[in-house]
């Protein structure tokens, strides 16, 4: 009779197994796991115990996917935030701009907005935009500012529109948060300060690998890809989004919402 005991695996044989299964886990992750697999992110931005939490997204890019929305909005509202910072991007088509709204008012926190290059190009009347956030008991802000009640911060809104010439003021004797899409935008700044400051639309490059970065980044990003950076203008932070645009793949680079305390 032969020997029936299973033959071991040589670590050469599972090495070699494990390079070629490489590729297709990898492609599997970056398919059908992380594009929906919602990361929360926590921050705390001073150095004794945090007064105040909020929570900045971006980027949601809804296309209808109703039950990954609400999952994230469930995930907003279990953090409890004072209020939620969105830095653009929630559709790019106007025929879904009234379910993205109707799921963005069960944010249980006033939401604060400005629109992203696919809000503008989607031509949806920002009106209706206006409407949607005010109803949280927040606002959709076009070059404007709002301080909260408490007075303990004020929140500014910027369009990103090139013809304006100066930056928004911060508010004297009160935090400022600053609301951006594009990152690169704070070289526009000029001596300006704030904060912080909060944008989006890079997505992160959805696609990153390690020791190199983000594959493709779009145009207004340039180094300011993924995550926190010290500027003269005072801390920025660049969330990787909750969508996709314009294909549905993420691969070391989660979706996320990030949790700030102060």
């Amino acid at each position: 009779m032969g020997d029936l005991k299973p033959k071991n695996i040589s670590r050469r044989r599972f090495l070699a197994g494990a390079v070629l299964a490489s590729p297709f886990l990898a492609m599997a992750d970056a398919k059908w796991l992380e594009p929906g697999w919602v990361k929360v992110r926590r921050l705390r931005l001073c150095r004794g115990k945090p007064a105040h939490r909020f929570v900045h997204c971006t980027d949601i890019h809804h296309k209808g996917d109703r039950a990954y929305f609400q999952s994230v909005v469930k995930k907003i509202n279990e953090q409890s935030p004072e209020f939620v910072c969105f830095t653009g991007d929630l559709i790019e088509e106007a025929k879904f701009l009234p379910e993205a709204l109707e799921l963005i008012k069960n944010i249980k926190s006033p939401v604060y907005g400005v629109p992203g290059n696919h809000d503008f190009w989607s031509k949806a009347p920002f009106a209706e935009f206006a409407r949607g956030f005010a109803a949280t008991g927040g606002a959709w802000l076009l070059d404007q500012t709002v301080t909260l009640a408490n007075g303990a911060f004020s929140i500014i809104g910027d369009t990103c529109f090139c013809s304006r010439r100066s930056p928004l003021d911060p508010v004297p004797l009160t935090r400022n948060i600053f609301l951006m899409h594009y990152p690169a935008w704070v070289k526009k700044l000029g001596d300006t300060k704030y904060d912080l400051m909060l944008a989006g639309h890079s997505h992160g490059g959805q696609v990153r690998f390690p020791f190199f970065g983000a594959v493709h980044l779009p145009w207004g990003v340039d180094q300011f890809d993924l995550g926190l950076f010290h500027t003269t203008n005072g801390p920025l932070y660049v969330n990787p989004g909750i969508g996709w645009f314009p294909v549905p793949i993420r691969f070391n680079c989660r979706p996320e919402i990030t949790v700030f305390e102060l």
